[in-house]
């Protein structure tokens, strides 16, 4: 289940969150994420304590902010729908800026802003700190269904073969003096994806004769057993767990 390459989101490193088990990790994430959408919206000084916690984190794994913050541009999408909620929402209106928004369209896009940018965070931190081929063996550690996990192990691997093919398909068009310059050319586009679409069938085709040849019979063997202490697994349930407490308080006080 090996991935030869390291992801762009890896960062190389040496701390102790680099040396958690795998499934550790990501059970801690999705713990947190979860602890994140109970709190309530109104409990805004929460979420300033959240982002402490993913600053800490962080920090303890010795990832930089500006490799971070450049990393939770992929929201940009979210942002712009939240943007948009206090004018399209309905309901009580209020005047900002000599614009009339909507009450609940102003706490439904803080409530998106908050949680849907804590949550980029949690899993760019994930990322950051954990390779790809770690990351599928923690799934197959959390008894994840097998057939995910391989299907996921798959769209790793060769996503950058069908990248590959593509670019070669690319550079044989412009070497016969080919340019896409306007709608026109949107029919030779729409051959080359289904020529595309071809030569992947094929490939994958040829892959699992390949791996059936070689004994494959529906799953995937499993190269490391890596198994956390319970200090690890102390040391990693840290960060849900003080997010634990910041919740119970934003629904009490």
């Amino acid at each position: 289940m090996g991935a030869g390459h390291a992801h762009k989101l890896y960062r190389h490193g040496h701390s102790p969150i680099h040396d958690l088990p795998p499934h550790c990790k990501l059970a801690a994430a999705f713990a947190f994420v979860v602890v994140v959408v109970s709190t309530p919206r109104e409990a805004v000084w929460a979420f300033g304590l959240y982002a402490a916690l993913i600053a800490a984190v962080a920090v303890a794994a010795r990832i930089p902010a500006g490799f971070l913050l450049r990393r939770l541009l992929i929201e940009v999408p979210f942002v712009a729908f939240a943007v948009l909620m206090p004018f399209v929402a309905q309901g009580e209106r209020v005047e900002v800026l000599g614009m009339s928004l909507s009450v609940s369209g102003l706490w439904g896009a803080w409530n998106v802003l908050a949680k849907g940018t804590l949550g980029v965070a949690a899993s760019v931190l994930l990322a950051s700190t954990t390779e790809l081929r770690a990351l599928l063996l923690g799934l197959q550690r959390l008894k994840l269904p097998p057939l995910l996990v391989q299907i996921a192990s798959f769209m790793i691997r060769y996503g950058d073969v069908i990248t590959d093919e593509l670019r070669r398909m690319s550079i044989a068009r412009r070497s016969r003096g080919f340019e896409a310059s306007g709608i026109r050319h949107w029919g030779v586009l729409a051959k080359t994806a289904g020529a595309l679409f071809i030569r992947s069938y094929e490939r994958g085709e040829r892959v699992h004769l390949a791996m059936v040849s070689r004994g494959y019979a529906g799953s995937m063997p499993v190269i490391d057993e890596v198994v956390a202490t319970r200090a690890q697994w102390a040391y990693a349930a840290v960060l849900p767990a003080a997010a634990l407490a910041v919740c119970l308080m934003g629904w009490t006080l």
